[in-house]
């Protein structure tokens, strides 16, 4: 239990049995009346977010979630496979949890993965990771009816909008919350 007055980003909640982590807080004085906490909240399982108030001292239950950096092996065609760096522990993670990260999942590559009483919660990306282009069309100099962009799919089959100069077999930053082309990598 900890109370409102010790709310943090990021700290994981329990609220009528559901997880909520908190994206945002702030401390309310009005001039009248009492204090009280504002807070955005975000469903570790579904990603929605809503708005909640609390009254300044109020007791919150906030849940125990365990970050641990693991390494992900491979997709056995129904799981993702992570396994612990320290215990070479591995563990199974179901593709709707995985989510949309899995277009940026490469074999072999770190990421954090979230675990409350031992269900995993959420995977974790990199800002941002490089990826090959295995496939896009040769861009045309002088082409800027597509503001000067052209879609390319990387090795792990996203599809990306990369600019014109790009070709295929070049290895590029990509950003792993948006998707967005950061640069070329040499």
């Amino acid at each position: 239990m900890a109370s409102t007055n010790d709310l943090k980003n990021g700290l994981v909640l329990n609220l009528e049995g559901q997880l909520w982590s908190v994206v945002e807080f702030q401390h309310v004085k009005p001039g009248k009346g009492p204090a009280f906490v504002r807070t955005k909240l975000k469903s570790v399982t579904t990603g929605k977010v809503v708005d909640k108030t609390f009254n300044a001292g109020t007791k919150v239950e906030t849940a125990n979630v365990d970050k641990r950096t693991m390494q992900y092996l491979y997709n056995d065609g129904s799981d993702f496979i992570f396994m612990d760096g320290d215990t070479y522990d591995q563990i199974h993670v179901s593709p709707e949890v995985v989510g949309d990260a899995s277009k940026y999942l490469l074999e072999n590559q770190d990421v954090v993965v979230a675990r409350n009483e031992g269900a995993v919660l959420y995977i974790e990306l990199p800002a941002s990771v490089v990826l090959e282009i295995t496939y896009t069309e040769p861009g045309l100099q002088g082409d800027r009816s597509t503001g000067g962009t052209k879609p390319a799919t990387v090795e792990t089959g996203a599809e990306i909008a990369v600019p014109l100069f790009v070709e295929q077999g070049t290895k590029v930053k990509v950003d792993t919350r948006d998707g967005s082309y950061l640069g070329r990598v040499s």
